[in-house]
């Protein structure tokens, strides 16, 4: 039989699979986010360690070239201390009215557990937590930019999820992070994806693949003059980070490492506590896009 049970169904759905999965015995590896709230989150997680199963959930993202060599330029002090984050996400989902639309209809309703803070914010905190700093507090609004869409079978619905979130974080340190996240905007950067994170040594521009530095030593000195055309090309002054190593696929690399968990009993942090954290971070950020408030981020009780 096997050992290791898989869920990628809806988030609706997942605690309930996962109940079953765990009672059968299973050592389980789940995409996110884990539960549509940080109750179910944690029910499922205390459950799994109460009947001392192994669990993971998908944190694919650090294992990209792009944000392993960010977080290899923070480890060895390149930046100095951190002072800023600016994170950049997405890309224009059509409406599927004339060409079809390249997410799943359910992304797109509320009473399905579709929305791009449910599912995108659980990426930024451990993307924050691990590769920056803790995450402890957000401000967050949303937005339903396209309200009528297609679905998979060309009958139109009511799409009244979110469909972009612009959300502030405050981190460890005082650090500040800006991460807007869209279905609604076209494409004029480098990747789908990218991360700026500037310090008082250096900067540096990450994607899913490629990083970029600009230390202290060969930072330009622009002056404001609008009356004059600009004379410096700034693309000019980054310096790619080499791979200095191979990279595997991230899903491959991580499926690997859980299942040495598994069978060699190897190291592994990314449990269903930390898949908590970031259904904790999304119901925080509605919350503060509801009250239009900061929302504190609390240490998770275990």
């Amino acid at each position: 039989d096997d050992i290791v049970f898989f869920d990628s169904s809806t988030t609706q759905m997942r605690v309930e699979i996962l109940k079953k999965a765990i009672a059968a015995g299973k050592h389980i590896y789940c995409e996110k986010p884990v539960s549509e709230n940080l109750q179910g989150a944690l029910e499922i997680a205390r459950y799994a360690k109460q009947k001392g199963v192994k669990n993971g959930v998908v944190h694919d993202k650090l294992y990209l070239p792009g944000l392993l060599k960010l977080k290899r330029l923070r480890d060895s002090g390149f930046f100095g201390r951190i002072i800023s984050v600016r994170g950049e996400f997405g890309y224009w989902v059509f409406d599927g009215e004339m060409i079809p639309a390249q997410r799943p209809s359910w992304n797109y309703r509320k009473n399905d557990g579709g929305g791009i803070i449910k599912d995108m914010l659980c990426h930024w905190r451990y993307v924050l937590d691990n590769v920056v700093a803790p995450v402890k507090s957000v401000s967050c609004t949303g937005q339903v930019n396209i309200v009528e869409r297609w679905d998979e079978a060309g009958q139109k619905y009511i799409s009244d999820a979110d469909d972009a979130a612009y959300a502030l974080f405050e981190l460890e340190g005082g650090i500040i992070a800006q991460i807007n996240s869209s279905w609604c905007v076209r494409v004029k950067r480098e990747d789908l994806v990218t991360f700026q994170v500037d310090g008082t040594l250096g900067s540096a521009v990450a994607g899913l693949h490629n990083c970029s530095t600009q230390h202290h030593v060969n930072t330009p000195k622009p002056t404001w003059n609008p009356d004059q055309p600009q004379n410096i090309n700034y693309f000019d002054h980054w310096e790619p980070v080499p791979d200095n190593t191979e990279f595997k696929n991230g899903f491959q690399s991580q499926w690997e490492e859980f299942l040495r968990h598994v069978v060699e009993d190897g190291p592994w942090k990314y449990d269903l506590y930390e898949g908590a954290k970031g259904v904790q971070l999304a119901e925080c950020a509605l919350q503060s896009w509801k009250e239009r408030r900061w929302v504190d981020v609390p240490e998770i009780e275990v």
